[in-house]
Order: C-alpha cells, then sequence, then structure tokens
C-alpha cells in the first residue's frame, strides 16, 4: 500500500479511556481510596499514602516467574509508605500463588474477582505506580501520567518503551523491587517516565477518523 494512502490517528481506546475517566466515581473507589489513606484531607495533617496498582496473570508468568513477582510486591509494601491494589485474574493458577503469598500482607489489598473497567480505570487515575503484564495498562496508564514497569521480558508495545512511558523490568524479584523503588524514592525519574507523551492516542483518535472519511 502506497504510504500516502496512510492516517495514523492514535488509538481509540485512548478515546473511551477519556470518556470513562470521565463518569462519576464509583463509590467502591471512592470509600477504597478513603479507607487506605491514598485520599487524605489536607487538615488531616498526615501524609497519603502512595498507590501502586498492579495486575498480573499472562500465561507466560505463571508457575517461578508469578511466584517472583508476588515476592517483589510483599516485599515492596513493607516500605510502609505505600498502598498496594492487586485485581486478581480468576485462573487458578493465579490465584493460588498470589493468595498464599500476598493475602493478609499489611498494606495490600486484593480484590478477587478482579475489578470491572469503571472502578478499574478510576483506580489507574489516583495511581503513582503500576506493576503490569498486561497490554491494556501499558497503553491506558500513561495518560493518567503514571508510569508504568512491565513485568515481562518482551512487550509487544514498544513504541512505549521507546517514548519512556514504560519500563520492561522483567518478572526476577530483585530487579522489579530496585525499578519500583528507584521510581517511588526518585523525583528526577519518576517526572522523566510521568511527564513523557503517551505514543498510544490523545484521546482524538474517533474525531480524525470521522474527518477523514468525510474527505473520503
Amino acid at each position: 500500500m502506497d504510504e500516502k494512502n496512510i492516517l495514523v490517528t492514535g488509538n481509540s481506546v485512548i478515546d473511551a479511556l477519556n470518556f470513562v475517566a470521565g463518569q462519576p466515581e464509583p463509590r467502591q473507589i471512592t470509600e477504597l481510596l478513603t479507607r487506605l489513606g491514598t485520599r487524605r484531607p489536607a487538615t488531616s495533617g498526615r501524609k497519603a499514602s502512595r498507590l501502586v496498582l498492579v495486575t498480573a496473570h499472562r500465561r507466560e508468568n505463571l508457575g517461578q516467574p508469578l511466584e517472583n513477582i508476588c515476592h517483589a510486591i510483599r516485599e515492596l509494601a513493607g516500605r510502609g509508605d505505600i498502598e498496594i491494589v492487586y485485581s486478581v485474574h480468576l485462573n487458578p493458577r493465579v490465584q493460588e500463588p498470589v493468595n498464599r503469598i500476598l493475602k493478609g500482607a499489611p498494606h495490600i489489598t486484593l480484590f478477587s474477582p478482579p475489578l470491572d473497567y469503571l472502578p478499574m480505570v478510576h483506580l489507574m487515575k489516583h495511581a503513582a505506580l503500576v506493576l503490569t503484564d498486561s497490554g491494556g495498562l501499558q497503553e491506558e496508564a500513561p495518560s493518567f501520567g503514571v508510569p508504568v514497569l512491565v513485568m515481562r521480558e518482551t512487550t509487544e508495545r514498544p513504541e512505549g518503551v521507546a517514548a519512556g512511558t514504560l519500563k520492561l523490568v522483567g518478572t526476577e524479584t530483585n530487579q522489579i523491587l530496585r525499578e519500583a523503588n528507584r521510581l517511588l524514592d526518585d523525583p528526577i525519574a519518576y517526572t522523566a517516565m510521568a511527564k513523557a507523551a503517551n505514543p498510544y492516542g490523545d484521546g482524538h483518535t474517533a474525531e480524525r477518523i470521522i474527518a477523514a472519511l468525510m474527505k473520503a
């Protein structure tokens, strides 16, 4: 195909994301953030904890890689200044290690069944950091200025890595911990990722598609 006939519009998933993010925050999320102390009133005199959002369920991570991820999450929560929320896939091979290693651990909240899209988006808006092996979150979280550490060896979204919104950290416990702590402790490193432009869209993709079709 001739390149002059190709129009790059962006990803319409970001349009949908912005639409959902504009809906009223679910009561479930408001109550959760209040309970975890990630949204403290300015008059409380206490510093709000930062929220770290986690998803991990890919088939290639089942087994030892997921166990490594869970140990990293548990150790990271031991910082005491963050709250980790993990939306847990229903696959029994995910449920077993996650519940065995993480259930009841301080500063970790497990959601099973996993959160629906609306509450998940609103939770993402409040996150300071996302740890994931999911494809969708790699595209979505950067729209909210949330750095994403990808717990995989490779990603089919290399544009995000090149743009600086994503970083591949693999599934080794120490590597995940090192990169997560670096972002949480180093404002310069954090800002570099948080301020990077999302390569997957700016929320106006559908408008560009419609305009192009109207001209056709």
